[in-house]
């Protein structure tokens, strides 16, 4: 993967990502992801991506592309529910790259983590850039 790649992916704020239900019909969410390099860290509302993901772990994801279609970076893989994982706020990585979006919905940290407390963990088996 190339720095420019690397680097979107370690600072776009909201990707979208890609599940299917049980028979095969997609359902496309922008998310806030956190990057470490080797998985992306997604927090949730319990609801339909959560049961896609237990239905059926094969997701996509992709960053917005820049205004002219270009700048393309889109993955596949595969995610899992984590029960157990830390909340959104005690992950300090995401505190720091979410805070202020948090506080922009008028949320604290704890609060936002009370309301998205399901941790998703993503695997990429492939990156296209």
């Amino acid at each position: 993967m190339d720095r420019h790649t690397e680097s979107r992916l370690k600072k776009d704020l909201v990707a979208w990502l890609v599940t299917a239900d049980r028979d095969g019909r997609p359902h496309a969410v922008p998310i806030w992801f956190l990057w470490d390099g080797r998985d992306f860290l997604i927090y949730s509302v319990p609801g339909r991506k959560v049961r896609d993901i237990e239905a059926n772990p094969h997701v996509a994801m992709h960053l917005n592309s820049d205004p002219e279609g270009g700048d393309v970076v889109r993955l596949e893989g595969t995610a899992k529910v984590m029960a157990g994982d830390a909340g959104a706020d005690k992950t300090p990585a995401y505190l720091r790259k979410y805070r202020e979006q948090i506080r922009s919905l008028g949320m604290t940290p704890r609060a936002f983590a009370e309301q998205y407390h399901v941790a998703i963990r993503l695997q990429p088996a492939r990156i296209h850039e």
